[in-house]
């Protein structure tokens, strides 16, 4: 593709040769001749005079020395993921249809323009809306219902009788509606008698929800775990019983959030943190990585530490050693100076 049209593609401006053949995407550091590369973040500006791509989109006023030919746009970042489908890979086309070696249980709904991929299973009573993706080795278990143009990935599980709205992608090995954590301990006559609390509620989960790869969403004891509308949630997340996570929420790689506990709209959990159960994290609060969270979130606050604390407090925490050794310097400096004159 010429650069000219590469150029025009992005409604981006640039000065240099507009027949110059683009053949790929690229970061910079990877970039070779043939690719067009980005700017969007100046942490990365320093990489720019070393790029062996052909072009590059940076923002309209960028002033920054690069060897490549630069396409000017309002929106680096945005540019260069619009240019994905032209020069990605096509995506998989699923025409409508039921694979011969996928099973199908009794009274099953199945919308218009359903794909069942092969080895796949969905039992009695389940409900599958239109134009939905169901890949290979999907289990969909009794009474479940799925909603419009949803993608399940292979080796998805869906747990009986839980809920997914319309244009919900589940990637692979995703799990729904599996039993929560719920144990009772009585010492019986020959020591402790460990009792499973049955977990006898479903997960509901909204529209337009996307779940990453071997991410855990638990059965509610009762009642329902919910997940909002618009919530994106990472890969390897663990969600506990009865959780409540509002719309527009996002939590990353390795989270955790433990029985009960509520995500309100707009915040925000980052990969590794910890949430303990029956808490709330506010409206558009955050939670750093690796925090572990063992009270309530206030709206809009950045907690970060174990246990979490204000972003200040924490910042302040990682300040004091240092004080304390420019204080321990001072005061040697000071016993030093006595010293001598003590002996003058």
């Amino acid at each position: 593709m010429k650069l000219s049209k590469v150029a025009k593609a992005v409604n981006g401006t640039f000065v240099g040769d507009g027949e110059a053949e683009i053949h790929a995407m690229a970061s910079l550091l990877e970039a070779r001749e043939g690719d067009v590369s980005f700017l969007a973040n100046q942490k990365y500006a320093a990489q720019m005079k070393d790029t062996k791509a052909t072009a590059v989109l940076v923002h309209a006023d960028y002033e920054g020395e690069c060897p490549a030919t630069l396409i000017r746009v309002e929106d680096p970042n945005k540019a260069f993921a619009s240019l994905a489908p032209i020069f990605g890979p096509k995506p998989v086309v699923r025409e409508p249809g039921i694979h011969a070696t996928a099973v199908i249980g009794e009274g099953v709904t199945l919308g218009k323009n359903v794909y069942i991929g092969p080895y796949t299973v969905i039992e009695d009573g389940a409900s599958i809306g239109d134009g939905t993706i169901i890949d290979g080795l999907v289990f969909i278990a009794q009474h479940v219902t799925i909603g419009r143009d949803c993608h399940l990935y292979p080796q998805v599980n869906i747990r009986e009788s839980c809920v997914l709205g319309d244009r919900v992608i589940l990637h692979a090995g995703v799990k729904i509606g599996t039993d929560g954590y719920g144990y009772t301990v009585e010492i019986g006559a020959k020591g402790p008698v460990i009792t499973k609390v049955p977990q006898v509620g479903i997960v509901e989960i909204g529209n337009d929800v996307e779940i990453g790869s071997n991410t855990c969403i638990d059965r509610a004891r009762f009642g329902r775990t919910r997940v909002g509308d618009c919530v994106k949630i990472d890969n390897l997340v663990q969600v506990g019983h009865n959780v409540q996570i509002a719309p527009f929420v996002g939590i990353i790689a390795q989270a955790g959030i433990a029985g009960s506990a509520k995500i309100e709209s707009g915040a925000l959990i980052w990969s590794q943190a910890g949430v303990s159960g029956h808490l709330t994290v506010h409206e558009r609060a955050q939670v750093a990585p690796q925090a572990g969270v063992k009270e309530d979130v206030p709206e809009g606050e950045y907690v970060a530490g174990t246990p979490a604390i204000p972003k200040r407090k924490f910042a302040e925490g990682l300040l004091l050693p240092r004080l304390v050794d420019k204080l321990k310097r001072k005061v040697a400096d000071l016993e030093a100076k006595v010293k001598a004159l003590e002996i003058k």
